[in-house]
């Protein structure tokens, strides 16, 4: 069904929460701000950082900016790798790529910290393309995200590509791009979510996808 696939990166590739709400949390006690719980941190996870301090911490975007220096402190030496690969991603990504799909990651994380992860857990391997934001670019889109990684992959819009990832994000940034999302359960979005959004199929575990783009 779909010759050419991206996947986003926290929470659909790695469980990544630990290092980002410990990153974030970082930046609440440099600012003195109340203790959040893990849960309200979660938000955090998806969307640009500058975005998500703005409307959660109610940061100017110049302070915003500050903030996300003060998080990326903590997450280049330690929070980066406060990750892990869900189990069966390899696995899958491997049956991909053996039944001739072209891969890409499509992720809001700048491109440094992406490759790192990737490299880390050796899944580069399998990824024709690997596109996340310039670290002078934070206010870089989803949807923008996603047009430079089918452009890495194909020189003409391909007719049968589709984005993979947990938010909401992915499916309204794959959508200006005319191309369906599939939503995974297993990562940081909800059901609800996803529906709302207009996901065109939803998968539960890692399996039930790797089978859905293989049909």
């Amino acid at each position: 069904m779909f010759d050419v696939i991206l996947f986003d990166l926290d929470g659909t590739l790695t469980e990544s929460a630990p290092g980002i709400i410990n990153s974030v949390r970082r930046v609440y006690r440099h600012y003195g701000l109340p203790e959040a719980t893990d849960g309200e941190l979660r938000r955090f996870i998806g969307p640009p950082l500058i975005e998500s301090f703005g409307r959660y911490c109610g940061f100017s975007e110049e302070k915003a900016k500050e903030a996300v220096g003060v998080y990326r402190e903590y997450f280049a030496e330690k929070g980066l790798f406060e990750n892990a690969v869900y189990p069966g991603i390899p696995k899958c990504l491997e049956a991909l790529r053996t039944a001739g799909k072209r891969l890409a990651v499509a992720t809001s994380k700048p491109q440094p910290f992406c490759d790192r992860i990737l490299e880390h857990f050796d899944l580069e391997k399998y990824f024709d393309a690997v596109v996340g934001i310039p670290l002078d670019n934070e206010k870089m889109s989803k949807a923008e995200v996603i047009g430079l990684a089918l452009k890495a992959l194909c020189k003409e819009k391909p007719s049968s590509a589709v984005m993979v990832g947990d938010r909401e994000y992915d499916v309204l940034g794959a959508a200006k791009n005319g191309i369906p999302c599939v939503g995974v359960l297993y990562g940081y979005g909800a059901r609800d979510e996803l529906e709302r959004a207009g996901a065109a199929a939803i998968c539960e575990n890692v399996g039930q996808l790797c089978s859905f783009l293989l049909k």
